[in-house]
């Protein structure tokens, strides 16, 4: 990895990135709990899990995971993701991932979180940070509740590097100033766009590119705990 200029841009995926596992897992553990959604709702997310581990994934599995979660109070959604930040998300913080991103925010460096997850869900991740800004996948809602639809597209795979380059564009951001960190396979595309990708906790997929192009690879054990 080239060295960092005063002006670098940092991009973080979250899930095994930041955090140890998937933020939406975390979520719909809460949710489901609180019985804010049921599990006929998200019936079809372990065939998508089964997909993904196998290296197929679904890139439309979010569009079409949402399509059973209409009708549900956005106050409902942003008061299960404060309670599944307090109690999941944020003990599970990786400590060097939290060093990273505190120590360019220190330096005036632009930190973002480019997701799949959720933005409702990512808001208290962003805020704990003091983080101006994330690109994240955006439910759409009609008075107040959830219509079934995403507002505009889910960011997973290439579409999430469709997103950032859009990002970077209206933001004036060069692509050599920029370091982009994940742990998935799906993100070999914005791995590839940015300046500086760093392999964090690589699956296999991305850890075999990663060393075949020379990636940065670092690996994040120990979590903030509670």
């Amino acid at each position: 990895m080239t060295g960092h200029r005063k002006n670098t841009v940092h991009i973080f995926d979250i899930d095994h990135t930041v955090i140890r596992k998937s933020s939406a897992e975390y979520f719909v553990r809460v949710a489901l709990k609180n019985k804010v959604i049921g599990l006929s709702q998200i019936s079809r997310l372990p065939a998508d899990w089964i997909k993904y581990k196998l290296a197929h994934p679904d890139m439309d599995f979010i569009e079409n995971t949402v399509k059973k979660l209409s009708g549900i109070k956005k106050t409902d959604l942003d008061s299960i993701a404060e309670i599944c930040f307090k109690k999941y998300i944020k003990p599970n913080i990786y400590k060097d991932a939290a060093i990273i991103i505190e120590g360019a925010l220190k330096k005036n460096e632009r930190v973002i979180f480019a997701t799949s997850s959720f933005d409702f869900i990512v808001k208290p991740l962003e805020e704990y940070f003091n983080m101006e800004e994330s690109l994240a996948s955006v439910m759409e809602y009609k008075e107040g509740l959830t219509t079934g639809n995403l507002s505009g597209y889910s960011l997973f795979g290439s579409k999430k590097k469709t997103a950032v380059e859009a990002w970077m564009v209206k933001n004036n951001i060069p692509v050599q100033d920029t370091v982009f960190y994940s742990d998935s396979y799906t993100d070999i595309p914005l791995l590839e766009y940015c300046g500086n990708p760093v392999a964090v906790n690589p699956d296999r997929l991305l850890a075999r590119e990663a060393r075949k192009r020379n990636w940065n690879i670092i690996l994040f054990k120990k979590v903030l705990g509670k």
